[in-house]
């Protein structure tokens, strides 16, 4: 998934920027792993310390990591899924790109990373995903990240966006993707991957992976469609970029709630993701937040949307877990610990951001020098051109 974002965000951004895009996505990859396995797992999944709050540091270096995760019931190797969570957290922390793209310096957003990682994402993980965490044990259901990833990610960029301040020009000067196929091949790579991400967090292959399996696919396509047919009425055009964005709504919307919901339910969510998204991108612009890739939007709005889903749509039939409103007056009080576990995780997530963020820009720095940012992130920070055929033959 995280080579599928970066196509995804390359494709989006000028093309002086691709390679500085692609470079972050795939850097992150190297060095969220290794400090997964040094540490973050285990402040995110190790045995409990204050309160819910914390993993302690039993797991450190992947000691002990084929140890029963206290609480957990797990049906596939303690190693396999210590590997799995690995992934989600790489993936969480390559979304960030999106929010810093075309200004954010190599490394510095690699300092950032391994920070943010372990200041936020492992202690929100702890609290939703460890059975010990104190939204775990208050009952928050979220299926494959709307909390630890999407929703996190979403208040992580608005902080980002507010340390960063806007890219040169932004926005009187126009500002469009540079390869729009680049970023439909990406979110079909994204979209693919997501049946492993939503699917495989029922951690075996049965009934509710397959229903989870399907509800994605689902809420991509009506993501899609909802995306398109507001920008129709809205703009008179259906765009490709639209399609692409639409489908990474549903998706978005699906993660959390894929694992509680029928299929119907699922075509609601996606829908309602991408009519809503197509909207929510517009606030940037109104606010003056220079999200570049629409991080707050994408990610955050629907990964909300699919998180309040599971208190109104979902149903004991597909999972015993998850009864919503339509399960009876149960899914009021259901809403509830959805909609508390929203407010506690944007609000860690956004104070630590900003505070991690704030402190490496006044340090090392965050941000390129403006005749970088002007001249372009590749050929300043990488020394290489994504498209040097083409500058070459301009020369001739």
């Amino acid at each position: 998934m995280t080579p599928g974002l970066a196509f995804f965000y390359g494709g989006m951004v000028r093309a002086k920027n691709v390679l500085a895009m692609l470079a972050q996505n795939f850097s992150v990859i190297a060095i969220v792993s290794i400090v997964w396995v040094l540490f973050v797992y285990s402040l995110a999944f190790g045995p409990d310390v204050g309160d819910g709050l914390i993993g302690n540091l039993h797991f450190v270096g992947f000691a002990h990591v084929n140890e029963a995760i206290p609480g957990l019931h797990l049906t596939v190797p303690p190693v396999l899924y210590a590997t799995f969570e690995m992934m989600f957290a790489v993936l969480t922390i390559a979304l960030l790109t999106g929010a810093g793209a075309d200004r954010m310096t190599f490394g510095g957003f690699l300092t950032f990373s391994v920070a943010w990682i372990t200041i936020v994402y492992a202690p929100v993980a702890h609290w939703v995903w460890s059975p010990r965490g104190w939204l775990a044990t208050r009952h928050l259901l979220d299926f494959a990240g709307g909390t630890v990833v999407e929703i996190s990610a979403g208040a992580s960029a608005l902080a980002l966006v507010l340390v960063l301040k806007p890219r040169h020009g932004w926005p009187r000067e126009a500002m469009p993707p540079h390869s729009l196929p680049l970023t439909l091949l990406g979110a079909g790579i994204l979209w693919f991957g997501w049946f492993g991400f939503n699917a495989g967090s029922a951690l075996a292959a049965g009934n509710l992976a397959a229903q989870a399996l399907l509800n994605t696919h689902l809420g991509a396509c009506a993501g899609l469609i909802g995306w398109l047919v507001v920008e129709k009425a809205r703009t008179g055009h259906a765009t490709t970029l639209g399609a692409a964005s639409g489908a990474v709504a549903g998706l978005v919307a699906l993660t959390p709630s894929c694992g509680y919901v029928n299929s119907m339910g699922a075509i609601l969510i996606g829908f309602a993701a991408g009519a809503v998204g197509v909207l929510a991108i517009q606030l940037k612009f109104r606010w003056r937040l220079d999200d570049a890739l629409d991080v707050i939007g994408v990610h955050g709005i629907c990964g909300v949307i699919g998180t309040l889903a599971i208190g109104v749509l979902a149903t004991h039939t597909v999972n015993p877990l998850g009864r919503g409103m339509i399960d009876g007056s149960a899914g009021i009080a259901q809403l509830g610990r959805q909609a508390l576990g929203i407010v506690a995780v944007a609000a860690w997530a956004f104070v630590a951001t900003y505070l991690i963020a704030r402190v490496l820009h006044r340090t090392m720095g965050l941000r390129v020098e403006p005749m970088d940012e002007i001249t372009g992130l590749d050929k300043a920070i990488h020394a290489e051109s994504a498209y040097e055929h083409l500058s070459s033959s301009r020369h001739r």
